[in-house]
């Protein structure tokens, strides 16, 4: 079915992985903390058990880094079974501070597509995650004055995106969301009446990952790249 984007009066952007590269920080630090884990357990049992305790600790702490650090030294201490030295876990602390640290790289065709946009349509920046790390990020990444506004939200539900569009006074139907999780950046905008773009990235969080069962008879478009979006909206 053909998409019609002429209603479209502001675009909203997903930040990680679709606007600068995260998730492959992510799975580096998991590789990380596996060799860590190493005198207890193997690296691919370690993955496991670690992801469950992120969701289990994700009403808790939210996301992002922090919670990601916490979940990791509880992870520890339940492998070990409360032996797990003060070394390691000043080394799983490290871990994540030098995420934290990590430079921000902009993905291709950032900033192009950002200013060719800017000039036809207001922009919004609509993200997840730890508000300090996100707003670290957002201020190393050089595009804070692309954004007319910007919302770091606890979740991407479509109670989340419904609130957000109720406070900016934007219809459904004027909103166009681009991100790299169909979970959290699509499928919610799709339920409520608004356009989504799918622009994949080359890893996905095993939580954002959805099934095509959950994705069929959503009407949105899939691009390889951001780039591919000026062509779709010119």
């Amino acid at each position: 079915m053909e998409i019609d984007y002429t209603n479209i009066k502001v675009v909203g952007f997903d930040a990680d992985d679709t606007l600068w590269i995260n998730e492959t920080y992510f799975r580096d630090a998991e590789i990380e903390f596996a060799k860590l884990m190493a005198p207890y357990e193997t690296a691919n049992k370690v993955d496991q058990e670690l992801f469950k305790m992120e969701m289990k600790n994700l009403p808790l702490y939210g996301y992002g880094v922090k919670g990601f650090i916490l979940s990791m030294v509880e992870m520890a201490m339940v492998l070990s079974n409360g032996n797990v030295s003060n070394e390691t876990i000043d080394s799983i602390l490290n871990i994540g501070k030098n995420m934290i640290n990590k430079p921000v790289e902009l993905l291709k065709g950032v900033e192009e597509v950002l200013d060719e946009l800017s000039s036809k349509y207001r922009l919004i920046l609509a993200t997840k995650g730890d508000l300090l790390d996100q707003e670290r990020k957002l201020e190393k990444s050089g595009l804070l004055d692309r954004f007319h506004h910007i919302e770091v939200l606890s979740d991407k539900k479509e109670e989340n995106y419904s609130r957000l569009l109720k406070h900016l006074d934007i219809a459904p139907n004027e909103f166009l969301m681009i991100g790299n999780s169909l979970k959290s950046d699509i499928i919610p905008l799709v339920n409520i009446g608004a356009q989504a773009i799918h622009v994949p990235f080359h890893t996905t969080w095993a939580h954002e990952q959805v099934t095509q069962e959950e994705t069929n008879g959503k009407n949105y478009k899939t691009h390889s790249s951001l780039l591919e979006i000026l062509n779709t909206l010119n």
